[in-house]
């Protein structure tokens, strides 16, 4: 399945499937540049050439890098939602706790494959070192989404922050692990893991 960015992340979104495919080589291209050069040596045009489109083409969706990594992080939330999607389907009425680490597992999974992630991720690293607290509140309003009928809670406020401060704590002792670590340092990362679990028993146990 194509994943293509929400159109408020595009100067005109694609229409056609031609256009649609384009957009999304442009944006594997970006992703796999940041891997490569950093954010700061990133150009539209070393996009253009890397996707093999024309560089009017990367201006049709984008007015700027900046734009071009907007939806690339947009991308990668709707990737990881369809994939924490994918594993509730798998390991079916587990509770919270199965879900939960289905959360933290197709996160790590996307820090150590999907390229650019790690500098871009959902969207909070961009220009290097500028973590905004923005991209977290996208992804607890869509944990709340996605989990709110798998737990048998009303999506309110109440589990919106509930899930937000879980998003937090995990963003900061990943990032710490994998600091620590190229992979992600095993020991922190079991420390999070049992850290979000006794937060999230006292609140929805």
């Amino acid at each position: 399945m194509k994943h293509v960015p929400h159109a408020t992340s595009l100067r005109r979104a694609p229409v056609q499937r031609r256009s649609a495919e384009r957009l999304t080589r442009i944006l594997d291209a970006c992703a796999e540049l940041l891997d490569e050069v950093g954010y700061e040596a990133l150009s539209t045009r070393a996009v253009a050439l890397r996707a093999e489109v024309p560089i009017g083409s990367v201006y049709r969706f984008f007015g700027n890098k900046r734009q071009m990594v907007d939806a690339l992080a947009q991308r990668n939330l709707e990737r990881f939602s369809e994939q924490v999607t994918e594993r509730l389907k798998q390991t079916g009425d587990g509770g919270w706790r199965s879900a939960m680490d289905a959360v933290l597992d197709e996160y790590l999974a996307m820090k150590r494959t999907a390229p650019g992630f790690s500098l871009v991720d959902f969207g909070n690293q961009i220009p290097v070192g500028a973590r905004s607290a923005e991209p977290n509140h996208r992804v607890a309003d869509r944990l709340t989404e996605l989990l709110s009928g798998y737990l048998d809670r009303e999506p309110d406020e109440d589990l919106r922050r509930t899930f937000l401060i879980a998003v937090e704590t995990a963003d900061t002792l990943v990032h710490l692990a994998f600091r620590m670590a190229p992979d992600g340092d095993a020991k922190i990362i079991e420390e999070a893991r049992g850290l979000l679990q006794a937060y999230l028993a006292r609140v929805l146990d």
